[in-house]
């Protein structure tokens, strides 16, 4: 290492007194005609977006925003609120509750697309099996514990996905193998796209990588998040658990 700067290296910003550049463009320029989610990409990627693209991404993005306090990344922001901590320890709080089973379902359809697509769909039926082996009997991005028979979210996402196909936006590769794998499903059971299988589809088809389409997630359920968490600092309510007050666990020991 021959001097400080040589430590970090980023192709992300440039700075020096009086001079900010994101991805080679000066803010002042990026400022009042970026969009924020063009913002998010540019940023992400090192990609422009044009309109129409920017608007699909934008799209899954707002569909993702919230599912209510019983989802485990809003009830504990939540909780943590009534405790007294921080906005900021509360969105942490919320945030890190996303993972491989609550909040990783969009990552996991998007990389089951890219198998099916790397495969073959006429691997289809060998590669669901694997995949539901590997996650517990469950096909991620298909299905929903809440929303029966239909995810009310996945149909307007994918009208929006048809007409950036129609537009010439985008390939349509991925919407294809999602309708595919549902159409596999629904031989045996009613088991359609929920909003993972359809935000996975948009993610997908904008180029978009299994690990970075989590992290967009993440960013959009902040939104959620955020907007709980300021409603329950705004009540006077202190240290609410997961339970109320009367009901009480079930003790084994001795």
């Amino acid at each position: 290492m021959s001097d400080v700067s040589d430590w970090w290296s980023t192709e992300i910003i440039e700075m020096e007194p009086g001079s900010i550049s994101l991805r080679g463009e000066p803010i002042q320029n990026l400022i009042g005609n970026k969009s924020f989610v063009e913002m998010i990409w540019l940023m992400t990627t090192g990609e422009n977006l044009n309109q129409k693209k920017s608007y699909l991404l934008e799209a899954a993005l707002v569909a993702a925003v919230d599912h209510g306090p019983q989802a485990p990344s809003i009830a504990a922001a939540r909780m943590s609120a009534t405790c007294g901590v921080g906005i900021n320890n509360s969105l942490a709080t919320g945030i890190n509750m996303l993972g491989d089973v609550h909040g990783g379902a969009g990552q996991q359809a998007l990389e089951l697309y890219i198998e099916v697509e790397s495969q073959g769909i006429e691997n289809l039926n060998k590669i669901l099996k694997e995949n539901k082996k590997t996650n517990g009997g469950f096909i991620p991005g298909f299905g929903h514990r809440f929303h029966k028979p239909q995810d009310p979210r996945t149909p307007r996402l994918l009208k929006l996905v048809d007409k950036a196909v129609d537009d010439g936006e985008i390939s349509g590769n991925y919407v294809q193998i999602g309708r595919e794998i549902e159409n596999e499903l629904n031989k045996k059971n009613t088991i359609p796209m929920n909003i993972d299988g359809a935000t996975a589809v948009i993610f997908g088809e904008l180029g978009c990588p299994p690990p970075l389409a989590r992290g967009l997630f993440c960013l959009s359920r902040s939104v959620g998040i955020l907007s709980h968490t300021w409603e329950q600092m705004q009540s006077d309510e202190r240290i609410k658990g997961p339970t109320p007050p009367h009901y009480k666990w079930n003790y084994e020991g001795k």
